[in-house]
C-alpha cells in the first residue's frame, strides 16, 4: 500500500519558516510597521481630545482600520525569497506555486497576528474601550490576520513585476478586505451586547476561506504569469 507523502504541506512549512527568520532578523513589519500604526491610534485622541466617552465609542472601530491599513503593508512587504533568483531556485526544485504561495501566506498570518497583538494594548491604553464582548477577539484576530495574509499575498502575487506595485497592491487589498473590516469590529461589538454574533463570525469565516481558497488554486496561474 502507498502512502501518500504530505511533500506540498511540508514546502509550504519550509518556506513559512524561512520567512519567519527573515523577519526575526529584520523586523520589518513588528519593528517599523507597527510604531506607525501606534502612531495612528495616537491621533485620533489628539484630535478628539478629552472626550472620553466618544474616545471609548471610537476605540475598536479605529484599531481595526489601522490593523487594515497597516496590514495591508505587513502583507504586501517584499523580503529576500521575492528576488528573481530566489524564485528562479525555488522552481528548478520543482516546489509547487501552493506550497509556496501558501507557505509565505501562513508566516505573514503569524506576523500580522503579531502586529495586532502588539497594537491592542495601545488601543486600550488610549481609548479605554468597553471590554465587555472582547472575549471574541480570540476568533477576530486570528481569523483577520489569516485573511489578510491570504489577500495580501494574492495581490503581491498578481502585481510581481510591476513598475507599480506598491500602489496597485493596497488599492486591491483594502476593498477586499472590508469585509474582514466589518466583520471583526461587529463581531466584538455585538458580543459586547451579550448576544452571540454568528453571522459576523460566518462573514470572517467566509472571507478568510475564499481568500485561501483563491490563492492555492491559482497560484499556478499567478505563476504562470509572473
Amino acid at each position: 500500500m502507498t502512502v501518500l507523502s504530505p511533500a506540498p504541506l511540508r514546502q509550504a512549512r519550509t518556506i513559512a519558516g524561512a520567512e519567519l527568520r527573515i523577519e526575526a532578523r529584520a523586523g520589518e513589519a513588528l519593528w517599523i510597521i507597527t510604531p506607525f500604526g501606534a502612531v495612528a491610534l495616537l491621533l485620533t485622541p489628539m484630535a478628539v481630545g478629552a472626550d472620553r466617552p466618544l474616545l471609548s465609542q471610537l476605540g475598536t472601530g479605529m484599531y481595526w482600520v489601522v490593523v487594515l491599513l497597516f496590514g495591508v503593508l505587513v502583507a504586501l512587504r517584499q523580503t529576500a525569497t521575492d528576488s528573481p533568483g530566489h524564485l528562479a531556485m525555488l522552481r528548478m526544485t520543482g516546489m509547487p506555486a501552493a506550497a509556496r504561495l501558501g507557505g509565505r501566506a501562513a508566516a505573514t498570518a503569524v506576523v500580522l497576528l503579531a502586529f495586532e497583538t502588539l497594537l491592542l494594548p495601545v488601543m486600550i491604553a488610549l481609548y479605554q474601550p468597553d471590554l465587555a464582548g472582547w472575549a471574541w477577539l480570540a476568533a477576530a484576530l486570528p481569523l483577520t490576520a489569516a485573511g489578510l495574509a491570504a489577500l495580501g499575498t494574492l495581490a503581491g502575487a498578481l502585481v510581481h513585476g510591476m513598475a507599480g506595485r506598491s500602489t496597485l497592491g493596497p488599492l486591491l487589498v483594502c476593498p477586499l478586505a472590508l469585509p474582514l473590516l466589518l466583520g471583526a469590529t461587529e463581531l466584538v461589538e455585538e458580543g459586547g451586547y451579550g448576544q452571540v454574533p454568528w453571522l459576523w463570525l460566518l462573514l470572517l469565516v467566509t472571507v478568510t476561506g475564499i481568500g485561501w481558497l483563491a490563492l492555492l488554486l491559482g497560484a499556478n496561474a499567478l505563476e504562470e504569469s509572473s
